[in-house]
């Protein structure tokens, strides 16, 4: 027998109902349960799974080119700190690292990281310290020359300290602009995740020093209570 209607509003009800909820395991904290509920309902991890991108990473730096254009055919990119990979897929398919673009130049991508990281088709990926001496010039022959865009998403690991982990990001972020001096093109990208916080100055007055541009956004895909944004440098000086 069918049920008598309530009266109740129902509009949107399904949607809802389609929110994935998370339960608080025993000894999990509830930070990790909430950040499990988010990357569960996040559109971007979704799509990112659909896809067959190896995170929602891969959107921001899809975004950020889709503004400033330096995933082109042709250009050589090196990936700092590329781990799990995300952002190599996309410099792949943007610079022609494949070749499937008949007509266009065909680019390179080389993906460095401290750890192991599995095969990305396309792209080279090496086992190796940034900071370490001569890697400026492993990385030179690597390429085959200099490169045209050096990116980097990297992160320094959280201490839980907000602002302690700002200085450790921002560290961390001067010490690839320098290896990108190292590095680039006249005329080439530097691209890097930064944290808000305060002690993005410096990095700022450096970066206008060697570049012709250099702004700063937050592309849609970072998330909005997230503190991070991206510095997009262009036009390296030499």
């Amino acid at each position: 027998m069918a049920k008598k209607p309530t009266g109740k509003n129902t509009s949107g009800r399904g949607q809802r109902d389609l929110k994935v909820k998370v339960k608080t395991a025993r000894g999990r904290k509830l930070s990790s349960t909430r950040w499990l509920q988010r990357q569960l309902n996040d559109p971007y991890v979704k799509r990112a799974q659909a896809e067959g991108y190896r995170g929602r990473a891969a959107y921001k730096i899809m975004e950020l080119d889709d503004k400033f254009r330096f995933l082109v055919p042709g250009a050589r990119v090196v990936d700092l700190g590329c781990a799990p990979g995300g952002w190599c897929q996309v410099a792949v398919k943007r610079v022609n690292a494949l070749g499937e673009k008949p007509g266009k130049k065909i680019g390179k991508v080389l993906g460095i990281d401290l750890q192991e990281v599995e095969p990305i088709a396309g792209a080279e990926i090496h086992q190796l310290d940034f900071m370490s001496d001569e890697a400026d010039e492993k990385v030179k022959e690597w390429l085959g020359g200099p490169a045209d865009v050096v990116m980097s998403d990297m992160a320094a690991a959280s201490s839980g300290h907000k602002q302690t982990d700002h200085l450790r990001i921002m560290a961390l972020c001067e010490t690839a602009a320098y290896f990108a001096f190292d590095v680039l093109e006249p005329g080439g990208t530097f691209v890097a995740k930064v944290l808000a916080g305060g002690a993005e100055g410096e990095l700022q007055k450096l970066l206008k020093q060697k570049f012709q541009k250099v702004a700063n956004i937050k592309p849609p895909s970072s998330r909005s209570d997230s503190s991070e944004k991206f510095v997009v440098a262009t036009g390296f000086r030499g």
